[in-house]
């Protein structure tokens, strides 16, 4: 099977994870909420459609090894990799809040070289496979093409568990509230970056972010004509937990603020 057959099918058994997000979400209560840690939660709902992910991935690719949060593995092993967030925003979920997604992305040695992020509750299927274009629903989507700060509307995540930099960061989220349309907080870093990709927001960034948030999303700002890069300028942001993302416009202007704000450099 070439790429664009392998995420076909993972991408009909992202759909039957989302639909039993959606049941599930009916029967969800207090008890069912377990706590990994400070602020962070897991239901019964994230590691059963995590289960059924595995299983139906390694189908399509028998062999495959798995970077997935909820059953602890973390590291790649052989020629392809699956990077699976079964339930990305999972504090929304356990709200009642309906937004929140699936996210997976399959790595080829070093490469991304496919996503897919699915929000069951709008049924919105967006995929990227590299080289080929990023798509929402079938249909090819693009990032923005404002050209300034002050024209753009952005996204960002608040931290709750690693609050070393938390004044830093701060201080750059109300300069971003002063200088574009504003920022949002959606609760999900994979929505976040695939509304970069398909221009509703112009632009992403936080820090403490794990590789299940961020693989596939930001393939899907990449191939959707955007830039991708870690806090430095790098490109070890699905690692690194750290992440920019924006359209190739804009990049330049947020970064440099960003530097000269979140670490005083000028």
């Amino acid at each position: 099977m070439n790429t664009s057959q392998i995420i076909g099918k993972a991408m009909v058994a992202t759909e039957k994870a989302g639909a039993f997000l959606l049941e599930s979400a009916r029967k969800i209560s207090k008890s069912d909420i377990e706590i990994k840690g400070s602020n962070d939660f897991v239901t019964f709902v994230d590691k059963t459609s995590e289960k059924m992910l595995m299983e139906e991935l390694s189908k399509i690719l028998p062999g495959s090894s798995f970077i997935a949060e909820e059953s602890g593995i973390t590291e790649k092993r052989g020629e392809y990799t699956w990077i699976i967030d079964p339930l990305d925003g999972t504090t929304n979920y356990i709200h009642h809040i309906p937004l929140y997604s699936i996210s997976i992305g399959l790595m080829q040695g070093e490469d991304m070289i496919g996503g897919i992020i699915y929000e069951p509750n709008a049924k919105e299927m967006f995929h990227a496979i590299k080289g080929e274009g990023a798509f929402l629903n079938g249909s090819r989507i693009h990032v923005t093409k404002n050209q300034k700060m002050a024209d753009s509307i952005w996204a960002t995540g608040f931290p709750y568990h690693q609050f070393d930099k938390l004044q830093e960061y701060m201080n750059f989220i109300a300069w971003s509230m002063q200088y574009s349309h504003g920022l949002r907080r959606l609760g999900s870093a994979a929505i976040d970056l695939a509304w970069v990709a398909c221009g509703r927001l112009d632009g992403f960034f936080e820090f403490g972010l794990k590789p299940w948030d961020v693989a596939a999303g930001s393939l899907l700002v990449e191939e959707a004509g955007g830039k991708v890069t870690d806090f430095s300028g790098g490109d070890k942001h699905i690692f690194n937990q750290e992440l920019i993302s924006s359209n190739p416009y804009i990049y330049q202007e947020f970064f440099e603020n960003f530097h000269k704000i979140f670490f005083g450099n000028e």
